[in-house]
């Protein structure tokens, strides 16, 4: 499995100026024959969520331009997007299209990261979700899910191989990034694919601006780093062999001596 990563700082508001920065990606990604395109949450329009209210109800946040843009390169993609949910609420969505433009999973942001206000304006999702793809079965997950492994261990009873997470994640909290994501891929058993804003933004929070430090990474089954990026923008090719995750699952059958009777 080929993936790109696409690491970026999010023009908050601005659809027109990320789009153009994500079809630059989507170029990048056709020449280089991968197999997805990977980008962070709310990639078209950042985190101000009265702006994105706003967009929904005229213009649009860009999905739409975006599913075309990839038809037309014959590239797969997913990341996370504002999505409507009545007058008051935005949900933030994972999408994952295929190379023909068909959605194959939508998974709504499960656990809403009070620190930053979010569920003040997003409606939370109710259900985790794994998409069947011919690179393999993927479990998809956002930003703040990252802290609760039950999630995590669904998708992969799910069969989930993969698990793809897409996020904004932070300073002070770059050692959190790096140990969860190592514990859920060795507690798994699975690849942590993880594509991080970089950049500042100021957005709907009583936080006001945040500094997102990158670091994007892959880590396998086995919880060796496979790739981690810096605090710059930047799109990252990176080959999974999921053969390892079989090989790891024999090596060490942890997940075959789970206490089902008991959790």
């Amino acid at each position: 499995m080929n993936l790109l990563l696409a690491q970026f700082a999010v023009e908050n508001g601005d659809v027109d100026a990320n789009l153009a920065s994500i079809f630059n990606f989507v170029d990048q990604a056709s020449a280089s024959g991968a197999d997805l395109l990977v980008l962070p949450e709310q990639c078209t329009t950042g985190m101000n969520w009265d702006r994105n209210r706003e967009l929904l109800q005229s213009t649009g946040t860009g999905i739409e331009s975006l599913r075309e843009y990839a038809v037309s390169r014959e590239i797969a993609f997913c990341g996370s997007f504002p999505e409507r949910v009545g007058e008051k609420y935005c949900a933030n969505t994972f999408y994952y299209i295929d190379a023909k433009g068909v959605q194959l999973a939508k998974y709504r942001k499960t656990h809403l990261f009070s620190l930053f206000d979010e569920g003040d304006h997003v409606l939370a999702g109710d259900r985790f979700v794994t998409v069947e793809t011919a690179l393999g079965k993927l479990g998809c997950s956002i930003c703040y899910d990252l802290r609760f492994p039950e999630l995590f261990r669904q998708c992969v009873a799910a069969g989930a191989e993969v698990q793809l997470l897409v996020a904004a994640f932070p300073h002070p909290r770059l050692s959190h990034w790096q140990s969860l994501l190592r514990a859920r891929a060795i507690e798994n058993q699975v690849y942590m694919v993880a594509v991080n804003q970089c950049g500042k933004e100021r957005h709907t929070s009583s936080v006001g601006e945040v500094s997102y430090f990158g670091h994007s990474m892959v880590v396998d089954p086995w919880g060796e780093v496979v790739f981690e990026a810096g605090e710059d923008p930047g799109l990252f090719e990176v080959e999974l062999d999921l053969s390892q995750v079989a090989a790891v699952r024999a090596q060490m059958p942890a997940l075959k001596d789970r206490r089902t009777d008991l959790y």
